[in-house]
């Protein structure tokens, strides 16, 4: 069964890139072909008008075939046909995006050795367009079909992790419970056994290492040492040496430090920089112009879903419409954060109090509104008053605020940044009871440091699924 397992792993490595290879091309051809007609034979060209005839589409056709190997060129050489465990689409149609663009530049420079034929400009434009559709509808495809072989245990990888700091079991927790990372966790291994050997995953100590990866079939070792156990690397490259196995490296927090270190020049002088503005100027114009209008444009959208949610909520309970409570923002100040109230009035009458499942504060619409985070949505308002962004650490009551940042590590950086409607934690599971108030922090802390337009967009897309699916909404 084993053996089966791995072979399978090499199968999927091959079978995956294939067939994404394979849905570009198609992906592509029918580009050219819905653009030819949309631009000469839609309702299209009552808009853009054709000036001198119909050229035939077999010109379309054969610039098609000549090009799909230049697109599929550039695809490759930004690895987009490289095996990523565990992508997810918004990541894809981000790269896509960049690619598609390259490509079409590309072609639009191959046109002048095909002078002989007159090609529509509008035609390339609509290329673009319908080019990035089709290969983010079909890379999805592609990607459900990973997720389904994972799901079946189909080309799943048999991983170890080797150490026993709190990122090592972080890891194993995180791989046990997601079967569609294509990792399937053996175990631990350890050079002592006093923090595992009372559990039956753990395997053995770092001499047990050959042996076990022959046992298992063990494809990569995913190393999460202490700080202080670092030295011992190199004593486990060297118990593999000669063994064909990938070695993950997992830093901790003191090189999660180390890697955002700077080294700038003054006057010939290197200072190092571990600390720098999470969102320069012109990042921070790009982030507010994206939330202002995606903010309108979606109140704009949700205007009679907010028309009937009102309606619900004056006629099943006594109260306003919206609740307004004094929340942290950025730099530590406060201001009023908006919600669609779902709890009866004076429910916090009594101080601060955090939501629990079957809340009896909680109204028969608020349940409901809560369930889909639809009592989230007056927060727009407060994104277009430039209080909060769309993505960004949650933000929380004045109470809290002085409670955790006496206990929790880091935990006023995340108001270096602008609150917001939802967050990196947040889509990562870490949301209600249960869930680690430092792990939602570091997850914050992650955000701000690799903050990027195209990161926010990946939270966002993460964020509808987690509405439907998420069991943390209450």
């Amino acid at each position: 069964m084993n053996k089966f397992l791995k072979n399978s792993s090499s199968k999927i490595e091959i079978l995956i890139p294939l067939l994404t290879v394979t849905v570009d091309a198609v992906s592509i051809f029918l580009a050219y072909l819905i653009s030819y007609y949309i631009r000469f034979y839609s309702p299209f060209t009552s808009i853009v008008s054709v000036k001198s005839g119909i050229p035939p589409i077999e010109g379309y056709i054969w610039f098609s075939i000549v090009t799909i190997p230049v697109w599929l060129a550039v695809f490759q050489s930004f690895k987009m046909y490289k095996l990523k465990r565990n992508v997810f689409i918004g990541d894809e149609f981000t790269s896509i995006i960049k690619n598609v663009t390259i490509s079409m530049l590309l072609s639009i420079g191959i046109l002048f050795f095909f002078r002989e034929f007159l090609y529509s400009r509008v035609v390339f434009v609509i290329i673009w367009f319908v080019s990035v559709f089709l290969m983010t509808i079909g890379r999805y495809l592609v990607l459900k079909l990973e997720k389904t072989f994972y799901n079946k245990r189909i080309g799943v990888k048999n991983i170890v992790v080797v150490g026993d700091s709190e990122m090592a079991d972080k890891i194993y927790k995180r791989f046990s419970v997601s079967t569609y990372t294509g990792y399937n966790v053996i175990g631990y291994v350890a050079e002592k056994k006093i923090e595992y050997e009372k559990q039956k995953n753990y395997l053995g100590n770092y001499d047990d290492l050959p042996e076990i990866i022959s046992k298992f079939n063990i494809e990569k070792l995913f190393i999460a040492l202490k700080t202080s156990q670092h030295s011992d690397l190199f004593l486990l490259l060297k118990k593999c040496e000669g063994i064909n196995v990938e070695f993950m490296m997992v830093p901790d927090f003191l090189e999660l430090i180390t890697s955002r270190l700077k080294v700038e020049e003054v006057d010939g002088i290197p200072i190092m920089k571990i600390k720098s503005l999470p969102i320069n100027i012109w990042n921070g114009v790009l982030k507010r112009t994206f939330d202002f209008v995606l903010s309108l444009l979606l109140l704009i959208i949700t205007f009679p879903l907010i028309s009937v949610i009102v309606i619900l909520i004056k006629l099943t309970s006594k109260g306003p419409v919206l609740y307004k409570q004094e929340r942290i923002g950025l730099d530590g100040r406060k201001f009023m954060m908006y919600k669609f109230r779902s709890m009866f009035v004076d429910a916090e009458s009594r101080g601060p109090s955090l939501a629990v499942p079957n809340d009896k504060r909680v109204t028969k619409i608020g349940r409901l509104l809560r369930k889909f985070s639809l009592d989230e949505i007056p927060q727009f308002i407060n994104v277009i008053k430039g209080e909060m962004s769309i993505v960004g650490p949650r933000p929380e009551r004045e109470f809290y605020v002085n409670q955790m940042k006496e206990t929790v590590l880091n935990y006023l950086e995340r108001h270096r940044v602008k609150c917001g409607m939802t967050g990196w934690a947040q889509v990562n599971g870490l949301r209600g009871p249960g869930t680690s108030i430092q792990d939602r922090i570091d997850y914050d802390i992650y955000y701000i440091e690799n903050w990027s337009l195209a990161f926010d967009v990946k939270i966002i897309l993460k964020t509808f699924k987690e509405i439907f699916f998420s069991k943390f909404a209450y």
